[in-house]
């Protein structure tokens, strides 16, 4: 065995259907592509949504609503959330990174913490957002509020 007579495995490759070279190929005359019609033509390419003519979904379909652009989107944190972090790491101070390296935000993430469940722990948090709830049980707890 050497490089000389490697060769690929039976089967797993095929040779390229060479179109449109003459009647004795076997694909020869319309080249594969049937009689007639757009699709035997050149250049042809069918547009997207196109349905042969029917009126196409999307403007069967009514259009409703809006996007606002100015929405801001935040990820909400619960305070319940933060002092189960706090305990398991540890932590007197919770932050973006904090809550980043813990798998809770993406990078870029704004954060807004909301106030579902109890928090006991005083800890300085750090975030974009806080809903009233969330403000005054972190504070009631002792801990610190610090909006970015």
């Amino acid at each position: 065995m050497d490089l000389s007579n490697l060769k690929p495995a039976n089967g797993s490759t095929k040779s390229r259907k060479r179109i449109g070279r003459g009647q004795g190929s076997g694909h020869g005359g319309t080249s594969t592509r049937g009689h007639k019609g757009a699709k035997s033509r050149s250049g042809y390419s069918k547009k997207i949504g196109f349905e042969g003519g029917q009126m196409p979904l999307q403007r069967r379909v009514p259009k409703f609503g809006f996007k606002n652009i100015n929405r801001v989107e935040y990820k909400g944190i619960n305070v319940d959330t933060l002092q189960k972090l706090a305990e398991a790491k540890k932590l007197d101070k919770i932050d973006i990174q904090a809550l980043h390296d813990a798998g809770l935000v993406a990078k870029n993430d704004l954060v807004k913490i909301l106030g579902n469940g109890a928090i006991s722990l005083k800890v300085e948090v750090t975030a974009h957002a806080f809903s009233k709830k969330a403000a005054e049980l972190i504070e009631a707890a002792g801990g610190t509020v610090v909006k970015l």
